[in-house]
């Protein structure tokens, strides 16, 4: 009997575990299912029990073909399933690698875990390879200018703590990425449980609300006579309730050039893009001196999303409303400051507004709106001529699933797409039909966010619009959705040049120089490396094209789109910020 019950008590202890198990254990519990990242020695214990972790189902590694990428991956992954992000590198060379992508993710506020090695313990300060902990390169002082924790483990006993304080920072107070850099010694050491604490419920942004700056807004509202409301980035929660204020007060809206995928730009009310690459419509709505009241939601009010601090919106008439005390700073000349989640103020707002229901549309409006549809598509009038990229941004955009997701990269796909691209309707998601970032702006970075979109939603399909520059600084990571199956297009805007360097430099009058790129044929290098490609030169081969067969097709497609090389973007607020617009 004695021996029956000692097996049974052996039974009932837990198994000891590695501490990267208990990392992957956390990761499971709220939610990741993917660390994106390229495997090292220092970070080998990690990738142990990744391996061990997707063999029963649970978060698995998704290898990236440089660090850089992995980030990207690791923040597309995020702002599609509004999951933290996950990524990793080896010591030394592997974080520095993973520090653009993460910089960016904090520059765009996207939560992100970032999970570096170390070699042991014992060798640290004796010039171990790789070394990085402070007594040469210190990657941990690195990551804490671009994190909102950053932090050596150096015993096993700080792990749960460490990790539990850094995941509840990447949401609070404000998103973005966080980082542990732990040795490899303290990776491989056996613990005697599993996780202490259930963090699911506790990721979640605040959602407070200054009940008293409502009820002043109320107040407002009821006696605005004109209001406009510029919608940033932080609406997508929210962009429903949003719209039916705008409706309810027969308003008008305009966006930020991040926040134009949380709408319609069919929608009568729609006025464009404020800011770069935006449109004379949004700056003449916000200039409108018969406008007095604006609201501006959701917005960081950047350079981007400003209008280049544009006094369109930087004046008196402006009410802010952010959850964020950050972007809150950058209006002191706002009349009224609303702290809150975007949704609970709106909701509050919406109880005590006038009751007359949506604004009836005018008979002007609905005509403004019909033309919309068949507005003139930039479309060479010469058969044979190079595709104009306007012509290539509305056909995208209008031949696509509503359930599609553009990410856009940097450079003169940015303002092309911010400018014309457009869908004939889209299905609601927080994220938005139309991804770009903003601020930090790396090359490259919607090439590895496609790939995580599209592993974190494989229901949809994935558009990366993205530059011959781009690619060839990123590309590598095309063979990541091969790899993984994923229906991404890769649609590359072809011009042999580093093309917003180019018409800069044209438009503002200076040296021609350092933008040439060679010719380089991308349907040849997708097909090498065993990804279908269509080679598009002119308006009537994308009209040919069958991109309903594209979209579905389980893998990722290339379009090498030679568009028109004498287009010149609209650019004009970059250059004017710059001092150098002619």
């Amino acid at each position: 009997m004695t021996a029956i019950l000692q097996e049974q008590v052996l039974e009932a202890e837990p198994q000891p575990l590695e501490a990267t198990d208990l990392l992957v254990a956390y990761l499971e519990q709220i939610g990741v299912e993917f660390v994106f990242g390229v495997p090292g020695g220092a970070i080998e214990p990690l990738y142990n029990a990744l391996a061990r972790s997707a063999r029963r189902g649970g978060p698995r590694p998704v290898v990236a073909r440089h660090e850089s990428g992995a980030a990207f991956m690791a923040d597309g992954y995020a702002r599609e399933t509004g999951r933290i992000g996950v990524c990793c590198a080896t010591s030394g060379p592997g974080a520095t690698n993973l520090i653009t992508g993460v910089a960016c993710a904090y520059e765009n506020e996207i939560p992100l875990l970032v999970i570096t090695g170390q070699p042991s313990l014992l060798l640290l300060g004796r010039g171990a390879l790789q070394e990085s902990s402070g007594a040469g390169i210190d990657t941990v002082a690195m990551f804490r200018t671009c994190t909102r924790y950053s932090a050596l483990i150096s015993h096993p006993d700080q792990l749960e703590r460490q990790l539990t304080n850094a995941l509840l920072g990447a949401y609070q107070p404000t998103p973005g990425p966080v980082h542990l850099s732990i040795p490899v010694d303290v990776q491989r050491t056996l613990l005697k449980s599993g996780p202490s604490y259930n963090l699911a419920h506790l990721l979640r942004p605040l959602a407070a609300v200054d009940d008293a700056a409502v009820r002043e807004l109320q107040a407002q509202l009821a006696q605005a006579k004109k209001l406009v409301v510029l919608i940033g980035s932080g609406c997508g929660n929210a962009i429903d309730l949003i719209l039916e204020l705008v409706e309810r007060m027969d308003a008008v809206f305009v966006v930020t050039p991040d926040a134009k995928g949380f709408i319609s730009p069919r929608h009568p009310l729609y006025r464009g893009v404020f800011g770069f690459a935006g449109h004379r419509s949004a700056v003449a709505a916000m200039e409108d001196k018969a406008v007095d009241l604006i609201l501006v939601v959701g917005s960081n009010l950047s350079e981007w999303t400003s209008n280049g601090w544009s006094e369109a919106v930087l004046n008196n008439r402006l009410v802010h409303i952010d959850p964020l005390e950050a972007h809150l700073a950058r209006s002191p000349m706002a009349r009224l400051h609303v702290r809150g989640g975007i949704r609970p103020v709106f909701e509050r707002l919406l109880r005590t507004l006038r009751r007359d229901g949506p604004a009836e549309i005018s008979a002007g409006e609905k005509l403004r709106f019909k033309k919309s549809t068949v507005n003139d598509p930039f479309k060479s009038e010469t058969a044979g001529a190079p595709i104009k990229p306007q012509y290539l941004m509305r056909e995208l955009g209008w031949r696509s699933p509503p359930d599609t997701r553009f990410l856009v990269d940097s450079g003169n796909s940015t303002t092309w797409a911010i400018h014309d691209l457009a869908m004939h309707d889209h299905l609601h998601s927080a994220g938005g039909w139309m991804r770009v970032t903003m601020n930090f702006a790396p090359m490259g970075w919607a090439i590895g966010g496609a790939v995580g979109t599209a592993l974190g939603n494989r229901a949809v399909p994935v558009v990366c619009i993205t530059g011959d520059g781009s690619l060839l600084m990123n590309g590598q990571e095309m063979t990541v959705a091969l790899t993984e199956k994923l229906s991404v297009v890769f649609v590359i805007l072809n011009d042999s040049a580093l093309g917003m360097v180019k018409h800069g430099q044209r438009l503002a009058g200076a040296e021609p120089v350092g933008f040439e790129l060679p010719v380089v044929d991308f349907r040849l290098l997708a097909e090498s490396m065993g990804i279908p490609g269509h080679v598009i030169r002119t308006s009537e081969d994308f009209d040919s094209l069958d991109l309903d067969a594209i979209l579905r097709h389980p893998g990722p497609t290339v379009l090498d789109v030679r568009v028109d090389r004498e287009e010149a973007p609209p650019m004009e607020l970059r250059l004017r910020t710059l001092g150098s617009a002619r």
